[in-house]
């Protein structure tokens, strides 16, 4: 049996088919990382894409960020959780009836999922949630959500290690923080704009990182990928 992953690094995979994710699975190791599997190669795969990369022996984050009615978002998380997902999200903004359901759901399954909610996206400035009818900066929103979320049972938050910080000197030490946004050290921000360094962001409080581009773009993923963890 193989051992737990220790490492906190999540790999993005960005791959738009189920070839193109087990040829980049097979060149990485679950004792250096868990993936994520998000939007795209799940509409394009499906459920053989998270069971194949287990069979592999990888830990498996479904990122699909549910949000919808709390029947509708239930439904969808007790489906995840018998998939035997390690992790999944929903959208904190969604209500606490609607993360009171996924927390439900999760836990009919002998082994849940972490159940994880989104706050605010990395991509996103304070003046973008003025647009959007969000009242106050960034920090505040994702402080408002954390909270929330942590009210209704879940088990941590995905946010930017920006926030990090304060979210871990006001919620119990054993609640998650899952920062996206993660970059290397030279590697190119794309379209993030709230993002910090691997070992900046392990400082800042957060439990997990997930790395997509700077890993799966590189010429030698593997090679990445270690570096990265001996920065650690």
């Amino acid at each position: 049996m193989m051992s737990p992953c220790l490492s906190p690094i999540i790999v993005a995979l960005d791959a738009s088919t189920l070839a193109e994710a087990f040829s980049l699975a097979d060149r990485l190791s679950p004792a250096l990382c868990r993936l994520k599997v998000g939007k795209e190669l799940f509409t394009a795969a499906g459920p053989q894409v998270v069971e194949g990369l287990q069979q592999r022996g990888f830990d498996v984050f479904l990122d699909l960020k549910f949000h919808d009615i709390p029947n509708t978002v239930g439904a969808a998380c007790r489906v995840a959780a018998a998939l035997g997902v390690w992790m999944v999200d929903v959208h904190a903004s969604g209500g606490p009836a609607m993360l009171d359901a996924a927390r439900h759901a999760v836990d009919s399954v002998t082994k849940p999922p972490i159940l994880v909610g989104i706050t605010i996206l990395t991509s996103l400035h304070s003046a973008d949630l003025q647009q959007i009818g969000m009242q106050g900066q960034v920090p505040e929103a994702v402080l408002r959500l954390a909270q929330l979320g942590h009210q209704h049972g879940l088990d941590g938050v995905v946010c930017s290690a920006a926030e990090a910080s304060i979210l871990r000197s006001l919620l119990p030490a054993g609640f998650q923080l899952v920062t996206p946004g993660i970059r290397p050290v030279g590697s190119d921000v794309n379209d993030q704009v709230r993002v910090v360094t691997p070992a900046e962001a392990m400082r800042l409080g957060s439990n997990y990182l997930v790395i997509g581009r700077p890993i799966t773009q590189s010429f030698d993923p593997v090679s990445t990928l270690q570096d990265i963890v001996d920065s650690l």
